[in-house]
């Protein structure tokens, strides 16, 4: 059984990137909050380190926001300094980063290297050079390439990151993405759909007519693709969907888009729908009212679907009096069996 995980985590809103992409607000939230310092991050450190608990799990220090390898070597050298030392120590299991795809070359990786980075994740967004254009991102696909292609020279864990649904994207702007997403094999992937929100370029043009964001049906559709293509090629997608956060909730900054709280349980809702109906189908199921599908433990919330939703879906669909959902701890996780009662 996997450790369990405790991040640390470390705010520096838009150090770094001097663009401007159409999706981010960062240099609005940036004027908000004081420049982080290496003391800052000691304390940071300190404090959260007091709150876990000490027996076996795994701890690590994340630098989240901005582009860390943009921020100038000694501003890079000061902030990695604690979390080296602390890993140093022993008390921490990894240090993980994100960046742009531009901002990495041999002398950044030599230093992220000296310093003991465990993950670098890359925030790919996009390979279609035309939708990179339209969404101010400042590279293009090439920068990518040449990126994963140098960290991969390294003995970093390669995280990436892609939108659905930015300014220009489509069905197929979008499998491009995840075609040569895939050609990469990162270790991880985390897939966010396109939000509108407030003091962004997006506004502006949403607030004009010229871009309209995707609806959450169009999203969850799309992303079920993805979900299931990159399963397929063995990549785990560690998040699908945005973190919930007070902002976001209470309507504090989105003005429109496909948000949903429970994104990734909708998305794997449909996934499961579309599963349970092929064992259906092979069964002949107008002789019963009632059936019982089996599924691995971890898979009983997702065969019931988001708020019930599968279950009320098969009874209207096929007249069922009765679905009981049992679970067998010898299937495989996206297994499913229907049995007639």
């Amino acid at each position: 059984m996997a450790k369990k995980s405790y991040i640390i985590p470390i705010f520096i809103p838009h150090m770094g990137c001097p663009h401007d992409c159409s999706f981010c607000n960062q240099k609005k939230i940036a004027k908000e909050i004081t420049k982080i310092t290496g003391e800052d991050v000691y304390k940071i450190i300190k404090q959260y380190i007091g709150f876990f608990p000490q027996n076996d799990v795994h701890k690590e220090i994340a630098f989240y926001g901005g582009s860390f390898t943009g921020l100038p070597m000694e501003t890079q050298i000061e902030l990695l300094t604690p979390a080296f030392e602390t890993k140093t120590k022993g008390l921490v299991d990894g240090i993980r980063l994100s960046t742009r795809p531009d901002y990495i070359d041999r002398d950044i990786l030599n230093l992220l290297d000296e310093y003991e980075v465990s993950t670098i994740e890359l925030g790919v967004q996009s390979t279609d050079d035309k939708v990179l254009e339209l969404n101010n991102r400042g590279h293009t696909s090439k920068e990518v390439f040449s990126a994963v292609k140098l960290i991969r020279e390294y003995d970093f864990k390669l995280g990436l990151q892609m939108m659905v649904g930015l300014l220009g994207d489509n069905e197929t702007t979008i499998q491009k993405t995840a075609v040569d997403i895939i050609s990469l094999n990162p270790d991880f992937l985390r897939i966010y759909p396109t939000i509108v929100i407030k003091d962004t370029y997006l506004e502006t043009l949403y607030i004009r007519g010229e871009y309209q964001p995707f609806t959450v049906e169009e999203t969850i559709s799309i992303c079920k693709g993805l979900l299931l293509t990159f399963k397929k090629s063995n990549i785990p997608v560690i998040r699908l969907g945005l973190q919930s956060n007070e902002d976001i909730n209470y309507g504090k900054s989105l003005v429109a888009g496909p948000y949903h709280p429970a994104f990734r349980e909708m998305v794997e809702t449909e996934i499961y729908k579309g599963l349970i109906e092929e064992e259906i189908n092979k069964i002949n199921i107008n002789k019963s009212k009632n059936i019982i599908i089996y599924c691995h433990p971890t898979s009983v919330s997702k065969v019931a679907g988001y708020k019930q939703s599968n279950k009320k879906y098969l009874m209207e669909k096929y007249k069922l009096s009765k679905i009981i959902i049992k679970y067998d701890e010898k299937m495989q996780e996206d297994e499913i069996k229907v049995q007639r009662i």
